[in-house]
């Protein structure tokens, strides 16, 4: 049922039946507002609050981990007055990279929105479904919270904030494509402090690190033309952070990037799509799915070389069954390209640590 209400709300309502008021359109102009825009936009189609990072125990032991709040209004039932019409979805996915295994733990929940139990709500960010959540951000500089129960692994994690939000694309207006009606209202949140406890089967420990809060939403589908995209959050060791992505055909080609730069003072820089270029190096083929993934790249931000690695090869998460889609997500690690370096040289030093998600390496993302 949730996923054929994505397909709706991803693809279009079926001729002939009542779709509701149309979404509004994402513009130029609109000024983000904290801590209004810390909260849900139920109006528009989709919706997404995404915590990405690592985390270090008490032996030292890193691994990423990361959370993805969405919120989609379906346009179905918007005159039926019920608590139960599915106006709204709220899907949840969280995942654990864990080297001693090898593997991505990962779960998923979804439901239709119902007060209390599963909801996103405005004016701050406070996202559930049933005992998962994602809570915080009554001011532009409040911490958040989260607590993630699953099967074998759940962590209970707070995340300090020491900097206003950074607004990428042109003051938050972020373009996915060369037409600018393919867009959406984009900010992200690098450099939060983490401290909490992780469980993994049936031991806890406490943790320390830091993470990457990305906020987006949206009226448009993916753009016409595009397969899926490459996204990359890294927190930089100097405090700063890089925020780069492309939009990708069905031949691998760029149909749009765009990249932000930030630093520690908060002053920021955004990059346009001739600054920003990824090639892939090395690729790692799913044992489960057959999905061959770019898990190496070469990545170019203006005259700034770097190279992307990751943590451990097998960060696939399979979410068919909430969200539809089998993509790949894990931690990386940055690392500066000296000058005078071939791409497939050693890299140099570690520059910084984040996230690289990939979409669209199975078959073309609906949504």
């Amino acid at each position: 049922m949730l996923a054929a209400l994505l397909m709706l709300a991803g693809g279009g309502v079926a001729q002939g039946q009542d779709a509701g008021p149309s979404y509004p359109p994402v513009l130029p102009g609109r000024a983000l507002v904290f801590p209004q825009d810390l909260g849900a936009h139920p109006d528009y189609r989709t919706e997404w609050w995404y915590i990405t990072g690592w985390l270090r125990d008490g032996a030292g032991v890193e691994r990423g981990f990361q959370l993805t709040f969405f919120r989609v209004r379906t346009r179905i039932g918007e005159d039926n007055p019920s608590r139960f019409a599915p106006r709204q979805l709220v899907l949840a996915h969280a995942a654990v990279a864990d080297p001693a295994t090898g593997r991505l733990r990962h779960a998923e929940r979804s439901g239709r929105a119902y007060p209390g139990l599963v909801e996103a709500l405005e004016g701050r960010t406070a996202v559930r479904v049933d005992d998962w959540f994602l809570e915080g951000g009554d001011s532009a500089q409040a911490a958040y919270r989260s607590r993630i129960e699953a099967d074998d692994f759940g962590f209970t994690l707070d995340f300090a904030v020491d900097r206003a939000p950074v607004l990428n694309g042109r003051e938050g207006y972020s373009q996915k494509a060369p037409d600018p009606l393919n867009a959406s209202y984009y900010y992200s949140r690098p450099q939060l402090a983490v401290s909490g406890t992780l469980r993994l089967d049936g031991t806890t420990v406490a943790v320390s690190g830091h993470a990457w809060l990305d906020h987006e939403w949206s009226s448009e589908i993916l753009p016409e033309g595009a397969r899926g995209w490459d996204w990359i959050g890294i927190n930089l060791a100097d405090g700063g952070g890089l925020m780069a992505f492309r939009m990708r055909d069905h031949d691998g080609r760029a149909i749009w990037a765009a990249a932000t730069t930030s630093a520690r003072d908060g002053s920021i820089r955004i990059h346009p799509p001739g600054e920003v270029g990824f090639k892939p190096l090395r690729h790692w083929r799913s044992p489960r799915t057959g999905i061959e993934y770019p898990v190496e790249w070469a990545v170019t931000i203006a005259d700034r070389r770097y190279r992307l690695r990751p943590l451990m090869d097998d960060q696939e998460l399979d979410s068919r069954a909430s969200t539809g889609a089998i993509y790949w997500e894990g931690a990386v690690r940055l690392y500066e390209v000296e000058e005078g370096a071939e791409v497939g040289d050693e890299a140099g030093p570690e520059l910084g640590r984040g996230y690289l998600e990939m979409t669209g390496y199975a078959e073309r993302l609906r949504m």
